[in-house]
């Protein structure tokens, strides 16, 4: 079974915003970001990533990533 992977932090680091900023911008406490940025979360919303995938100016695949 594959599992799915937050690839936030190299998103953030390619549009060189920090944690505190890109909380600011999508109303997410640093925790839970910080939580998203490591991995360390089981589910996300799907308000959540339309926030950060606007602030990031991405796409929901650029954050997520499927692997087996």
């Amino acid at each position: 079974m594959g599992q799915i992977i937050l690839r936030l932090d190299r998103v953030m680091a390619d549009r060189k915003i920090s944690l505190n900023e890109l909380s600011e911008k999508v109303g997410v406490s640093n925790v839970n970001l910080s939580k998203m940025k490591n991995g360390k979360i089981s589910a996300i919303r799907f308000s959540t990533l339309e926030a950060i995938c606007d602030a990031l100016d991405c796409q929901p695949g650029d954050i997520l990533e499927y692997q087996k």
